[in-house]
């Protein structure tokens, strides 16, 4: 096999784990608070809200050290260890308790900090400035088909029901806990690249072999990604593009876990109320998958870089929000488990809530797979502390989310989009400008 084959591959590999790993936790996510809502367990008091807002604090906390971890264990077992730590937190709904949830939710945020280091770093040691593009686009297609099959099952299975019982949880959950064992070993069929070096590790020709598997010399990587990881933060590049991730995780929030919840809450879409928040997720897959082949695959195609895509991406996220806004009650994120008989500007559509779904996904793909390439394409030499500051901001901003969710109604929440994603859109024009620069010095800018 050679080494372009070998490399593309690994990022299949990748992408294929992911989709196994994050078909259970997605789908999880999806239907987490419906599910605690329906436990007939009183001595369980937890909320699905709370659950994510922990996960991505912690996650957002756990980005300073992630790069060291990686650096010190390597991307391949730091992912497969987090992918572990993913299986057990959706296996805890196979018997809820207020503790083993909350305690999950703190050690899943760990995880995740080290698990998307990691994949970041893995993506960009198989890829090259020709290739950052396609592997983007062929890695977030497969990440985000996992939208499409767990809910598929939610669709079929929830079909008609206005209640879910403790043995439809449980059926859910072993299935959603063993599918993300499956992925959590393909890891192991990732092929290490010669060439590729750990997180943090210097270039140097002069390196001894003997001293770079060293327990001093990893130590020494570790400390230096950290250091790096600090330096790289204040960065002018890196400072715009947070407003753009604090984007992409406030809309993260929103379309993994609120709006699927408003969907399940209103009473006006009668018996398929419950199965149409498995419909909801597949549609946002379509979306994103549709998103991540189009601008990914073909994005050596395109003669005007990454900026049209983004611009895409918020126009469409807008028209999602206002349809949104004019199509659900305004206190669908907040409604009691009974769900609430409240209309908006209109009469309350199936289609139109399935059509925002897709749209959501959509424009998610336009701005994720554009900012993964301008990473991979900026910090080809730093890319664990890049990838680790980008899931920093976009996690704690997911955390915030989650936790406004529980107390603001639909119209604020759709607001702070509004407001963010469009400065977030002009800060990562300003960096895209800057990149198109330094390809023109050095490059065809249509390859990226």
């Amino acid at each position: 096999m050679s080494p372009d084959s070998k490399k593309l591959f690994n990022v299949l590999i990748l992408g294929i784990s992911f989709m196994f790993i994050f078909t259970a936790f997605q789908t999880c996510g999806n239907i987490a608070q419906t599910v605690i809502t329906n436990l007939n367990s009183t001595d369980f008091h937890g909320s699905g809200y709370t659950s994510m807002s922990i996960i991505y604090g912690v996650f957002s906390a756990s980005n300073l050290i992630s790069p060291s971890v990686v650096a010190l264990v390597g991307p391949q077992l730091s992912m497969f260890i987090s992918g572990i730590f993913y299986s057990l937190y959706i296996a805890v709904f196979i018997q809820p308790s207020t503790w083993s949830f909350y305690t999950a939710s703190v050690f899943i945020g760990i995880a995740a900090a080290v698990l998307w280091t990691a994949q970041g770093n893995c993506l960009t040691i198989n890829s090259d400035e020709n290739t950052i593009g396609r592997n983007s686009g062929v890695f977030w297609a497969l990440l985000q088909s996992s939208l499409f099959f767990g809910n598929l099952y939610i669709y079929f299975a929830w079909q008609g029901k206005t209640y879910i019982s403790e043995s439809d949880r449980r059926t859910v959950f072993i299935a959603l806990t063993v599918i993300s064992l499956v992925g959590t070993v393909l890891f192991f069929l990732i092929r290490k690249q010669e060439d590729t070096k750990a997180p943090g590790e210097e270039d140097s020709t002069n390196e001894i072999l003997g001293d770079s598997s060293s327990a001093r010399n990893k130590l020494m990587r570790a400390v230096d990604a950290f250091k790096r990881s600090i330096k790289l933060s204040f960065t002018k590049e890196i400072l715009l593009l947070s407003v753009t991730t604090a984007y992409t995780g406030l809309e993260l929030t929103f379309f993994s876990g609120v709006y699927g919840t408003c969907i399940g809450a209103v009473n006006r879409f009668g018996s398929e109320e419950k199965s149409l928040i498995g419909l909801s997720g597949i549609f946002i897959g379509v979306g994103e998958i549709l998103g991540g082949g189009i601008f990914g695959l073909l994005s050596k195609k395109s003669r005007f870089g990454r900026n049209p895509i983004v611009m895409l991406g918020i126009i469409v996220h807008f028209i999602a929000f206002y349809l949104i806004f004019v199509n659900m009650p305004s206190n669908a994120p907040v409604a009691p488990m009974e769900g609430t008989d409240d209309v908006a500007y209109m009469i309350p559509s199936k289609e139109v809530a399935i059509f925002c779904s897709f749209l959501l996904g959509l424009g998610d793909s336009c701005f994720n797979t554009q900012l993964l390439s301008i990473l991979g394409f900026l910090y080809s030499e730093d890319s664990a502390p890049a990838f680790a500051i980008f899931k920093f901001v976009q996690s704690i901003c997911a955390a915030v989310a989650y936790f406004y969710s529980n107390y603001f109604l639909l119209q604020w929440q759709l607001l702070i989009m509004v407001v963010v994603g469009f400065f977030g859109t002009i800060t990562f024009f300003a960096v895209e400008w800057k990149a198109a620069a330094l390809l023109a010095r050095g490059s065809d800018y249509s390859s990226i």
